[in-house]
């Protein structure tokens, strides 16, 4: 039986599908990167600190499937991509699943001895595990909107052409800042809704100055991205049914050119208007302890902040700032269409399994972690 889904639509689906699983990395795994970037902040001694690693302790590696996740999905259905992209950001990449390996490690020794030197070493490793990767996922996204220095050989193999330290430019250290800005507010939500009372007080003033430092943040990202930062565009014919060859275009370069899918498609100005008004919306909300919908709002600001440059880029997965023709696109860096639906048909199958799961697991963990909870032996770190 022939299943009616063309090349270009497979595509498509799969391009949302791994903004889906970013989306999902950044509100599951966000609040957990946040509590522990907000740990030597709000834990002000064991007691507090302990509370504040048992709100995530039981469910921050059931939030790590997100990453696995997306790194899969874009191993599988953008092999080009993965590769030009784990070649290029090497070192940052290697500084990441350093700092994601100090989290496992952190979780499980730092309740094994009671000694506060002990402790407090794991609680900055903690720190460390949600701080830098963190920032490097947001430096990464802005040296995506600028492009990358790689080309693409006769034979496809991508070649990165530039060093770390080209990586910490401006720009991208703006977008760095936000992503440290709306992670700590997101976790700082989450805390306000999960913690005990003082615990909970102090997440809600940090999450709204945090709130309001994503906006400003985001707002000046975006005056930056329309006035000064150079887009990209193809200006050759697509073939969007075509075999994956990223050599088969011409792509020109221009200020305000990532404005455009904006102003072609109305419909997506809905993520940057959540980046806006989400921040504001959750530091109003955390003042008026509602915490629930504060975290909701925080979630949807989050959303919003990453589809905005994945709305902003498309088609473009990985630009080019070497030879703009050599930009990886949702057209021509795709595995094949077999591949892509095979994937999309476990996907259909497992998803739906695992959001499931999920939904049930929150429901079971429900409630305040306290100092009550602890004295009940409740905890575990």
């Amino acid at each position: 039986m022939q299943v009616p889904l063309e090349y270009d639509t497979l595509r498509v689906i799969w391009w949302a599908l791994l903004g889906v699983l970013l989306i999902g990395f950044a509100v599951f795994d966000g609040f957990d990167l946040g509590t522990a970037m907000l740990l030597p902040v709000l834990g002000r001694n064991d007691e507090e600190r302990r509370i504040l690693i048992n709100s995530v302790g039981p469910v921050w590696e059931g939030n790590q499937v997100w990453f696995i996740l997306g790194g899969g999905a874009s191993f599988a259905a953008w092999p080009p991509v993965y590769a030009a992209s784990f070649s290029g950001f090497y070192v940052a990449m290697f500084l990441t699943l350093v700092a994601l390996i100090l989290r496992p490690v952190a979780f499980k020794f730092r309740g094994k001895i009671d000694r506060p030197l002990w402790r407090s070493f794991w609680d900055y490793a903690l720190f460390v595990g949600g701080f830098v990767p963190t920032l490097i996922f947001g430096v990464a996204f802005g040296n995506l909107l600028q492009g990358v220095p790689f080309i693409i050989e006769p034979d496809m193999r991508a070649v990165y052409k530039g060093g770390f330290f080209e990586l910490l430019n401006p720009f991208a250290l703006l977008c760095g800042l936000l992503s440290l800005a709306m992670i700590a507010m997101h976790g700082a939500a989450f805390l306000y809704m999960k913690a005990g009372e003082k615990v909970a007080h102090r997440a809600g003033v940090a999450g709204y100055y945090a709130a309001l430092a994503t906006f400003a943040l985001f707002a000046v990202g975006g005056v930056c991205a329309w006035f000064f930062l150079s887009g990209y565009a193809i200006t050759s014919e697509i073939a969007p049914n075509a075999p994956s060859n990223p050599l088969h275009k011409t792509v020109t370069t221009g200020v305000g050119l990532w404005m455009e899918n904006y102003r072609a498609r109305p419909w997506m100005l809905a993520a940057p208007i959540l980046g806006l008004i989400g921040p504001l919306a959750a530091a109003r909300l955390l003042r008026l302890q509602r915490e629930r919908v504060a975290f909701l709002a925080s979630a949807l600001s989050v959303s919003g902040v990453v589809a905005t440059a994945g709305f902003a880029m498309f088609p473009f997965i990985m630009p080019s700032s070497l030879e703009p023709a050599h930009s990886l696109t949702v057209w021509d860096a795709s595995s094949s269409r077999t591949t892509l639906l095979i994937m999309l048909i476990a996907v259909l199958v497992l998803l739906p399994i695992v959001l499931a799961y999920t939904a049930w697991v929150y429901r079971v963990l429900r409630g305040r972690i306290d100092a009550r909870f602890l004295e009940k032996g409740g905890h575990a770190y």
